[in-house]
């Protein structure tokens, strides 16, 4: 299988991929504490009711099993809570300690510390996955995508929340102003510290140089998805869904390196 980065190394951050993972962690753990309240502020609008709205039109209904996968302190796993109103329906993976650390204060959920591209769950185990706004901090969308396949059950589906660059040069240049200085800027006067400013930096510059909607769409097909789309809303927040066929027919793709 081939591997496909989200995004090239940023030499301003590391030097080589091998290097990202730690750098990933590193940089979520210091930040956790701080992310909440930078979310309340920056948010434009992609807070609570957007994730809960974008659940809802994934088919989340009460008695489904979802995994999200990146889930930070638990923003979209709230939201899932709300819809399901039983704790046991939702199941979060983190690699970052200091993540999980915040959504075990937030969330009473079984928590996972491990890669999104080696899920510790069994084959056909839920029924959706969802990503908020992380998508860019795994190390390799094909392996992900292949895992994401191997753990859903037939006619189980995916969700995964972006932010993506407007199509204008103004909106382009008004978001990299807005995510790439201003929120940065704001983040350490909140209280956040240097830390939480590089974290939010780092939020900008994957953004600016991930991999194109399409080549996201391509990968999620190549991994055994079906029905594959994208919803964009306000220019800048993509929405991508993809299920998977049920009946015997249905397979999981070939994993193997």
């Amino acid at each position: 299988m081939n591997e496909l980065p989200p995004h090239p190394a940023l030499a301003r951050y590391y030097d080589r991929q091998s290097r990202r993972e730690s750098f990933v962690r590193t940089l979520f753990d210091r930040g956790a504490r701080a992310y909440d309240q930078i979310d309340r502020v920056f948010s434009l609008g992609s807070g609570p009711r957007y994730r809960r709205d974008a659940l809802r039109r994934s088919g989340l209904a009460p008695g489904h099993q979802v995994l999200d996968v990146a889930i930070g302190t638990g923003l979209v796993a709230r939201e899932a809570l709300r819809i399901l109103g039983h704790p046991a329906g939702v199941i979060g993976l983190d690699v970052s300690a200091g993540m999980l650390r915040e959504a075990r204060r937030n969330l009473p959920v079984p928590l996972l510390q491990a890669r999104a591209e080696s899920i510790p769950l069994a084959d056909a185990a839920i029924d959706l996955v969802t990503v908020g706004y992380a998508l860019r901090h795994f190390a390799d969308l094909n392996r992900t995508f292949a895992e994401f396949h191997r753990v859903l059950r037939p006619g189980g589906s995916v969700l995964i929340l972006e932010i993506d660059q407007p199509e204008s040069r103004a909106g382009q240049a008004a978001l990299q102003l807005y995510l790439g200085r201003i929120v940065p800027t704001l983040s350490r006067w909140l209280g956040g510290g240097r830390d939480a400013g590089e974290m939010m930096r780092y939020f900008w510059d994957t953004i600016d140089a991930c991999v194109p909607s399409a080549a996201i769409e391509k990968a999620l097909a190549g991994a055994g998805f079906a029905q594959v789309s994208c919803e964009v809303q306000l220019g800048i927040f993509r929405a991508y869904r993809a299920s998977i066929g049920g009946g015997p027919g249905a397979q999981p793709p070939n994993v193997s390196a």
